[in-house]
């Protein structure tokens, strides 16, 4: 027994536990080391083993000085004065297994030793630590369940002014019944139109997006002719560069320079014309005139020519760059107009977009809400379970602590019937016995009486 399962307390600790837990008043305070260690007064543990089982078991003093039902003794009155102690210890002896102590002698009662009593008081301060530390748990259990039922009351009542709120929103009056009707009938009408009205106008936007894109397309196809065009015009400008002096400073020298060759022919014309004229009076038959005048005709014919020549690549050159002109303003124009087309697309795809937005958008808060509405269905369907089954239990529990109840008052009204029979029948044996008693007495004194008589007569006759 040395391995316990409860601390060994020294005498100090176990007087100031007994004064604060087990003794009140006077007695706690009267309480002393020396009552308990060297030498243990009885009377002094007798006292905190009764206030012990007063604590854990409720008893009454009265308890301690009756006598059990359940034995049968002939003389009870001679055992008035042991009732207290064998009671104390019957008691005792049922307690303090409890409190891990399996070696308690009535010997402890009647001659206490030191450490034996300090370990069973070390004992008995543990088990009421322990019965205090369950007494607030089980105080807080209960507090819950009682925090519990007036919630589940609370939310009973509030279950049921839910069904009834629900009951009266679901269900129309008859005098509104009409209205409603009439109303719900609108509503699927308007539903219809807005859907109709809304399958027109997809359509329409896709008509005229379809028409719009063929639109681009064929002025992306325009575009293209023309780029090839303006391509071809550059290659062509290309080509004419070659032929043509590019920059305008070099033209207008080349263009003095070919006046001053074209002025210079025309003087050196009419010197050959005043010298033909003045050479043909006079050489008219030579050959060799005639052959310069010719070259110098043809040089002159040559010339013309070329200048022509140059003047219709100049018209030809100017004719050009009005065309790339007008066909880069034609470009220009294009694609200002491509830029507003594609601004009016991105518009009507921004309108589509927000337009989807938002109907993705209602139906998503119609979802969220349908969604809302079954989670808190849910959740009320939940806790009405849930409280269904603590109902239950508590139900359950009721039944069984009603039926241990029942059977405790079965019992009780049993062990009653029982006591008032044994009490019955030892009241009966006491009156045998007392009237025994009283005839042996009676008879005893008559025999005596009768002794003395005689005794008195054989004096009498034994006196002269």
């Amino acid at each position: 027994m040395e391995t316990l399962s409860f601390p060994r307390y020294n005498v100090a600790e176990i007087v100031t536990h007994v004064r604060n837990k087990i003794l009140t008043g006077a007695d706690g305070k009267n309480l002393s080391k020396s009552d308990l260690y060297p030498n243990p007064k009885p009377e002094v543990l007798h006292m905190i083993y009764l206030r012990a089982l007063q604590m854990v078991y409720g008893t009454r003093l009265e308890h301690f000085y009756m006598m059990p039902v359940n034995t049968d003794v002939m003389y009870p009155h001679l055992m008035e004065g042991f009732l207290p102690v064998s009671n104390l210890f019957i008691y005792l002896n049922a307690f303090l297994p409890i409190c891990r102590v399996n070696d308690f002698e009535t010997a402890d009662i009647l001659y206490p030793k030191a450490k034996r009593t300090c370990r069973f008081l070390s004992g008995i301060i543990n088990f009421i630590h322990f019965r205090e530390a369950c007494r607030e748990t089980y105080m807080e259990f209960l507090w819950q369940y009682k925090s519990s039922l007036d919630k589940m009351q609370q939310l009973n009542a509030a279950h049921q002014e839910a069904l009834t709120k629900l009951e009266k929103l679901d269900s129309v009056p008859a005098e509104e019944q009409a209205e409603f009707q009439q109303l719900s009938d609108e509503i699927q009408e308007l539903q219809q139109l807005l859907n109709q009205d809304f399958r027109q106008k997809t359509t329409l936007l896709q008509e005229r997006n379809a028409q719009k894109k063929a639109g681009l397309s064929e002025k992306a196809k325009h575009l293209n002719e023309l780029k090839l065009s303006v391509v071809s015009l550059k290659e062509v400008q290309e080509s004419l560069k070659t032929k043509i002096v590019d920059s305008p400073e070099k033209l207008k020298n080349y263009k003095e320079k070919m006046k001053d060759t074209v002025q210079k022919l025309k003087n050196s014309r009419q010197e050959v014309m005043e010298k033909y004229e003045l050479y043909r009076d006079s050489v008219d038959g030579l050959p060799s005139c005639q052959l310069e005048v010719q070259l110098y005709q043809k040089k002159i014919q040559d010339l013309a020519e070329n200048r022509d020549r140059l003047a219709g690549v100049l018209k030809e050159s100017l004719n050009l760059e009005d065309q790339i002109e007008s066909g880069e303003s034609d470009l220009k124009k294009l694609k200002a107009e491509e830029n507003s087309l594609r601004r009016l697309m991105n518009a009507k795809k921004e309108k589509l977009a927000t337009m989807q937005f938002r109907i993705n958008k209602k139906l998503e808060d119609v979802k969220q809400y349908k969604r809302a509405v079954i989670e808190d269905c849910n959740k009320v369907q939940e806790k009405r379970g849930a409280v269904y089954e603590r109902i239950t239990t508590i139900n359950q529990e009721i039944q069984k602590t009603r039926s241990a109840v029942q059977q405790l008052r079965d019992t009780t009204d049993r062990e009653k019937l029982r006591s008032q029979e044994m009490f019955l029948a030892l009241k009966g044996a006491l009156e045998k016995y007392h009237e025994g008693v009283q005839k042996a007495a009676q008879e005893g004194c008559a025999e005596l009486e009768e002794k003395s008589a005689e005794l008195k007569r054989r004096l009498s006759r034994l006196s002269p």
